[in-house]
């Protein structure tokens, strides 16, 4: 069983940035490639980016090519993921996830933090 727990959440101004961050707990002996998604209220959870196992393949979403940029290193075990040129519309709870291979759907992961509130003002 693969814990994930997600910090760096918080409240930032219109244009800002934050980084988030994933942590996996438990059997941590298999690397998984890992996504992020985001659920803003009365929404659905929607893709955000994924990066494979390695590190040497990501992918994004449209609405935040260009702004967030997810990166790991697999020495420390961390998933990070960086926000910058925020924008009211990226408010929302995410969610960082495992699985096998990077997906854009949701359901292809086993393994899901308990999310961190992202906040932007405008």
């Amino acid at each position: 069983q693969v814990q994930l727990v997600e910090s760096g959440g918080g409240l930032v101004q219109a244009g800002g940035s934050l980084r988030l961050s994933c942590v996996p707990s438990g059997r941590t002996g298999i690397i998984y490639a890992v996504g992020w998604f985001r659920q803003a209220p009365g929404k659905e959870r929607e893709f955000v980016t994924y990066i494979n196992r390695s590190g040497d393949s990501t992918f994004y979403a449209d609405s935040v090519k260009g702004r967030f940029t997810v990166s790991r290193d697999n020495a420390k075990k961390m998933v990070y993921l960086q926000m910058n040129s925020l924008k009211p519309e990226d408010t929302a709870v995410y969610y960082c996830a495992a699985a096998p291979s990077g997906e854009v759907t949701s359901t292809l992961y086993r393994y899901w933090g308990q999310g961190t509130q992202v906040t932007v003002s405008s």
